[in-house]
């Protein structure tokens, strides 16, 4: 019989094979509490207005060893927080997001690439307002392996991209808010058991 410990060290050892066993396909759902797609645009020409959205869900499917994946990636629109309730309560409108008639955002990958081992970027489909545009998230940060926290195998990816709000028909006060619009998430994704 094992204790509680010895269960413990025997499930992050098998864990470890796992990974490094290479193993094909494998399936992530996205950490929602570490997940945060944040944006930010230029103000008057001379700030920077940011903002991010608290409400994100998703899939990821890695396969490390060939060196392909798919990410579906679900953010609540209603959710946008920007630390401003009245600039929040705007930006839900119709001029903006609209999100009594399109209440989600959504990316879903088309390709991973990869430099050797590393994930550098993830060319994709943006749907915003009902259009979908192609957009290529250039990754900055990625790394999996077994959480200490949690025991369990996640990845954590930090990516980036740029797009023009006009090209998905958002064009409410262009120029004095600016029409690009840099965009940055955050995802933490823990495999499916």
């Amino acid at each position: 019989m094992f204790t509680t410990r010895q269960r413990t060290f025997l499930a992050f050892i098998l864990a470890a094979q796992t990974a490094n066993a290479g193993a094909d396909e494998q399936t992530f759902t996205i950490d929602r509490t570490n997940t945060l797609p944040s944006f930010e645009v230029g103000h008057l020409g001379f700030s920077t207005q940011r903002g991010h959205f608290n409400e994100t869900s998703g899939k990821v499917v890695m396969d490390e060893q060939n060196k392909r994946g798919k990410v579906d990636i679900t953010i609540d629109a209603n959710s946008i927080d920007t630390g401003i309730r009245q600039l929040d309560d705007v930006l839900r409108k119709l001029d903006f997001l609209n999100v009594a008639q399109h209440p989600e955002l959504n990316f879903r990958s088309s390709q991973f690439r990869f430099n050797g081992d590393k994930l550098v970027a993830v060319d994709g489909t943006f749907t915003m307002l009902g259009v979908s545009r192609p957009v290529s998230l250039n990754v900055t940060h990625y790394q999996c392996g077994i959480d200490a926290a949690s025991a369990k195998y996640v990845c954590d990816v930090d990516a980036e991209a740029s797009f023009r709000r006009s090209d998905y028909g958002m064009t409410r006060f262009i120029p004095v808010v600016s029409d690009e619009v840099k965009l940055r998430i955050k995802v933490k994704a823990a495999r499916d058991l």
